[in-house]
């Protein structure tokens, strides 16, 4: 068996969790190593190599030579907050540990707040998983491709929209990262428009039998489709040597339902988009729970 480093340990109980960030100087010393590299540095008005020391009172750093100011919190969503630093990483560290996601009374419950401060803190770190991921970068490889409707209620027993639902379309690499976006429609222009956007050219997709998805050769993709109509799940093709299916993002689509039914109940189209950021973020690092931490703490 490999032994893992402690840094992609997947481990981070919640006794470690409070040995790390017992109060609010370690919380703002973690922060000035993410974004300074720590508090020895070259100040950046005397030039001097310095270490900087902690304000008492204040969240804020100073040169013993020049007493230049550095705010290790300013322009983040940190900086006016009168919520402790303690709670504002306990919260993180719940959204990194969790599977479910973590609703507003939850986070209320473990903090000590109220609804409304336990909300406001909930989707401003949904906001800083979306920064965290880079969505820049495309996706390569192998991508699976597969869209899903989420919320509101089917009229009938039959047929794959409903009113009130959100259609969302989820892209995951084999072993890989995963995006997910709000999509206005399942027509041939809107798929082709977020593959194009989000797959690097050349890759091989793996899509269902829905016809919009039957361009995609013509913009130079290897496209393979499993036909869940007769009951195939997987296939392999020899001209191309690869197996296609879409079980990842069926398997992350099914987690996700069941997360809005059992934690958060219902969720509005107009915020939807954070959610699905949440949990690809989850999904892309789920093997790096410290690290998916740092890379909050680092979108800030």
């Amino acid at each position: 068996m490999t032994k893992r480093s402690p840094s992609a340990s997947p481990e981070f109980s919640v006794r470690e969790f409070f040995q790390r960030f017992p109060d609010e100087q370690a919380c703002l010393d973690h922060i000035m190593t993410v974004r300074f590299g720590g508090t020895m540095m070259d100040c950046p008005k005397c030039g001097a190599e310095s270490q900087f020391h902690k304000l008492r009172e204040r969240r804020v750093y100073a040169c013993p030579h020049c007493l230049h100011q550095i705010a290790p919190t300013a322009n983040t969503i940190l900086h006016d907050t009168r919520t402790p630093l303690v709670s504002w990483f306990y919260a993180m560290y719940l959204f990194c540990t969790t599977r479910h996601g973590v609703s507003g009374k939850e986070l209320q419950r473990q903090l000590g707040v109220t609804y409304k401060t336990a909300y406001r803190i909930g989707q401003q770190i949904r906001d800083l998983t979306s920064k965290a991921q880079g969505f820049d970068a495309l996706l390569a490889g192998h991508v699976e491709l597969d869209e899903a409707y989420v919320g509101g209620r089917r009229s009938g027993k039959r047929g794959r929209g409903a009113a009130g639902k959100t259609i969302v379309m989820g892209l995951a690499e084999r072993d890989g990262r995963m995006k997910a976006v709000v999509i206005p429609d399942v027509k041939k222009d809107t798929l082709r428009n977020v593959v194009l956007d989000n797959v690097e050219p050349g890759s091989v997709v793996s899509t269902d039998e829905l016809v919009s998805y039957g361009l995609l050769t013509d913009d130079g993709y290897t496209h393979g489709a499993v036909k869940h109509g007769k009951k195939e799940y997987a296939h392999y093709d020899y001209r191309s040597g690869e197996t296609f299916h879409v079980n990842t993002v069926e398997g992350f689509w099914k987690l996700f339902k069941a997360s809005v039914r059992s934690t958060h109940v219902q969720i509005s189209s107009k915020h939807m988009q954070r959610y699905l950021d949440e949990f690809t973020f989850r999904a892309t690092n789920r093997n790096r729970v410290n690290g998916m931490f740092d890379l909050l703490v680092g979108a800030l």
